[in-house]
């Protein structure tokens, strides 16, 4: 080898030891850097007269499978939080069977009020203390139904807050894929390019879970694991009309409330459907179905309240079809007219102690006259109504005929279930979720390996270094003969 080309080698071989070291020195600093893929150097011979390595690329490592299934577990560990805490929220708000002014609890002390009042039918302190209990009953029923509604509300705010995210990122992905594209086109490292798309792409797979599909160029195309295509040559344009103020009648069957689109097409938001599975399904999932089903046995309890108080059988001064004790909103409960009962359901307020209506709890809401003071027939009869059983109309409680007890226990264990079981998927997904970021970061940068590394770039500099100072000697000996 002459001395020229000895020169040459060793100054190719310094500027590629000195890469090296550069991206050595990257991978170490970004080892706990959230999106960075590890980069390796690739060197390959000069090739032709020319002696020496040279740099032919920088190679970024990434598992598409391993990120896709990180991306899936981590989206449906969010979805399914959220739906426990949906769950969660509104069993706070009814409380457990065992507190104090649960609604189990109020209802138990609305049947004791009765009992007591039959007992002491004379008593007016016994009287305004079933008025009371029944008033708590009927609020404690009207604060759940506006726990649910506004439950929906903050969902269907998520839902607009969330397109708009998802909107902006795949918006994001695709000015990335131009500029890493362009990259690519003059052999130009893209490789940070590609660490903050990731990042983005990580950010609205909590959204919607993602998988990657390569393109030309070090572009990407993303899909739904539902099927869904979301960007390729461009992105698509998520739809959503937030509603804003929301009643408990609204639905999306109805067309009150607004669905989603992609690029101006209906697309179905189930567990199963082309977007399901991250937190905007969850969002949905509470919107229109959990929360309405929630407001459904709510309802079916307060229907079988009014109604199994309201039987002429046990209360023979009310005419067909008047209200007894408990009134949707003043009214006989519609069957009809169902959703949102539990809102509305109110005492009559021919019972009220202000309009000296008290003495109507014993003789019967649709008296002439006080009449016996002793009389406890009515009051006896609504207590037996109360425990006595009913097959309740709707809610999907079954063919099982229940006392009112036995029915809120039925609606508090309902949402109860809902909850464990979506704790449970939430454990099951985040289980998996974190078996799957430990699997990504083994493959990530391991320090040790990258320090051998180094040791092994400082010898290699080293040893051009030292044949750049043999031929420094060379050349001096030779000028000084």
């Amino acid at each position: 080898m002459s001395i020229s080309g000895a020169l040459t080698s060793a100054l190719s071989g310094l500027g590629a030891a000195a890469r090296g070291a550069e991206i050595v020195s990257q991978n170490i600093a970004n080892a706990r850097t959230e999106g960075y893929g590890r980069r390796e150097l690739l060197l390959e011979a000069a090739g032709g007269t020319s002696a020496g390595v040279r740099v032919s690329g920088i190679t970024r490592h990434a598992d598409p499978q391993l990120l896709a299934d990180r991306r899936a577990a981590g989206a449906a560990e969010e979805g399914a939080a959220l739906r426990a805490g949906f769950h969660a929220g509104l069993e706070r708000v009814l409380g457990l069977p065992s507190e104090p002014g649960s609604l189990t609890d109020r209802l138990a002390t609305f049947e004791a009020a009765l009992t007591a009042a039959a007992s002491r039918p004379d008593s007016t302190a016994r009287l305004e203390a079933v008025h009371t209990a029944a008033a708590a009953l009927a609020t404690h029923l009207n604060r759940a139904t506006d726990h649910v509604q506004d439950r929906r509300m903050q969902a269907d705010a998520a839902i607009a807050t969330s397109v708009e995210r998802l909107n902006a990122g795949l918006q994001e992905v695709a000015t990335l894929n131009a500029r890493i594209a362009r990259f690519a086109a003059v052999d130009k490292d893209a490789s940070g390019l590609v660490d903050r798309r990731q990042q983005v792409i990580d950010d609205i797979a909590r959204i919607v879970p993602l998988r990657e599909m390569p393109r030309d160029h070090g572009r990407v195309a993303l899909m739904t694991p539902g099927g869904a295509l979301l960007l390729d040559t461009r992105p698509v344009e998520v739809g959503f009309t937030p509603a804003g103020v929301i009643a408990p009648e609204m639905s999306l069957q109805s067309g009150a409330l607004s669905g989603l689109t992609l690029d101006g097409r209906p697309v179905a938001m189930t567990d199963g459907g082309p977007m399901g599975g991250g937190t905007l399904a969850a969002h949905f999932a509470i919107r229109d179905a959990a929360a309405p089903g929630a407001q459904a046995r709510l309802d079916a309890f307060s229907r079988d309240l009014v109604e199994r108080l309201a039987d002429p059988g046990v209360d023979p001064t009310l005419a067909p079809g008047a209200p007894g004790l408990f009134t949707d909103a003043g009214a006989m409960a519609d069957a009809g007219a169902e959703v949102g009962l539990a809102g509305r359901i109110a005492v009559n307020e021919a019972l009220s102690p202000a309009a000296d209506g008290l003495w109507r709890l014993r003789a019967g809401i649709g008296a002439a006259a006080p009449g016996d003071p002793g009389d406890a027939r009515v009051l006896t009869a609504l207590a037996g109504a109360m425990s006595g059983p009913r097959v309740a109309a709707s809610g999907g409680f079954g063919p099982s005929a229940l006392g009112a007890a036995a029915l809120a226990a039925e609606v508090s264990a309902g949402i109860a279930t809902a909850r464990t079981a979506a704790e449970a998927d939430g454990t099951a997904a985040g289980t998996e979720a974190e078996t799957l970021r430990l699997a990504e970061l083994r493959q990530g940068v391991d320090t040790d390996a990258e320090l051998q590394t180094l040791l092994a770039i400082e010898r290699a500099y080293a040893a051009n270094a030292r044949v750049m100072s043999v031929i420094d000697e060379m050349l001096a000996n030779l000028t000084r003969i």
